[in-house]
Order: structure tokens, then C-alpha cells, then sequence
């Protein structure tokens, strides 16, 4: 199916602009009229793959985060998060609520999080060249009763 509206965003792996990548999806993703809840949803997935580049990916340096966001005729919105940082070496591993590899104050649920706010999810990754995520949410259709 080809997207009817397409986004294309770049920005550095600096937590601060974990916010600005959430807000500017999420205002793209608007023009689907979602509820507030489905909006809410988007943007905390976004939030958790975004952090994962800011984190994970580039735990030493500053990197680039692209995400490219994609609408489609049937009220679904596709959003691909990409980072070129040092990748995952077990994506099964990394994708099993509670698994961390920093430890500390990190729960290790972030792909857990993003299963749970979208419809699907699927991860590709190559240590030392990136991942990539994948996330797709359909919003439900809305009728509108006359007033």
C-alpha cells in the first residue's frame, strides 16, 4: 500500500530531543483524527525507541536518529526509528520484558512498551551498524452521529 503523507526527521541522540521527535510524530500522526488515547499511544512508543538510539545506541558519543513516518488510506501510521550506533547482538534477548544491559534505574521494558501502544512491532539490527525499529499503529475507524 503506498503512504498518502510521508515525514522524514533527523536529529542527534541528545535526550533533550527525545520530546521535540515525540511532538513532531505525534502532530504529523494528527491528521488521521485519532483519539487522545491512540495519539498517547504513538507518542509513548515513540518516546521508548527514541530513548533506546539515546541510550543503547550511542552510549559514549552523539549519533543520528532518523525516523521517517508514513500515512496510509486505512488510518494506519507506520514509524521507523533508525540509528547507525553499535547495534543489538541478540534481538530476541533484547526484546524480553525485564532484559537490560545497563542495569541501574533501567527497567528494560522499553520493547515491551512499544508492543503493548502498537499494533506491530518488528526490530533489525547488526552490531556495530544500527538498528532499525519498526512500529505500525491502524487507528480505529471514527463515525460521527449527527448533531
Amino acid at each position: 500500500m503506498k503512504p498518502i503523507n510521508k515525514m522524514i526527521l533527523k536529529t542527534d541522540s541528545r535526550s533533550i530531543n527525545e520530546s521535540f521527535v515525540r511532538i513532531c510524530v505525534s502532530a504529523f500522526a494528527a491528521q488521521l483524527d485519532p483519539d487522545i488515547e491512540e495519539l498517547s499511544d504513538v507518542k509513548t512508543a515513540v518516546s521508548e525507541a527514541v530513548t533506546n538510539c539515546i541510550v543503547h545506541a550511542y552510549p559514549d558519543k552523539v549519533g543520528e536518529i532518523t525516523v521517517k513516518v508514513f500515512i496510509y488510506e486505512n488510518r494506519a501510521v507506520k514509524i521507523i526509528i533508525r540509528d547507525k550506533g553499535r547495534g543489538i547482538k541478540d534481538i530476541k534477548k533484547a526484546m524480553e520484558p525485564l532484559f537490560t544491559t545497563l542495569g541501574g534505574e533501567r527497567a528494560g521494558l522499553g520493547f515491551a512498551v512499544m508492543e503493548s501502544f502498537c499494533d506491530k512491532v518488528s526490530v533489525r539490527s547488526a552490531p556495530g551498524k544500527g538498528t532499525t525499529v519498526n512500529l505500525t499503529k491502524t487507528f480505529v475507524s471514527r463515525t460521527y452521529e449527527n448533531e
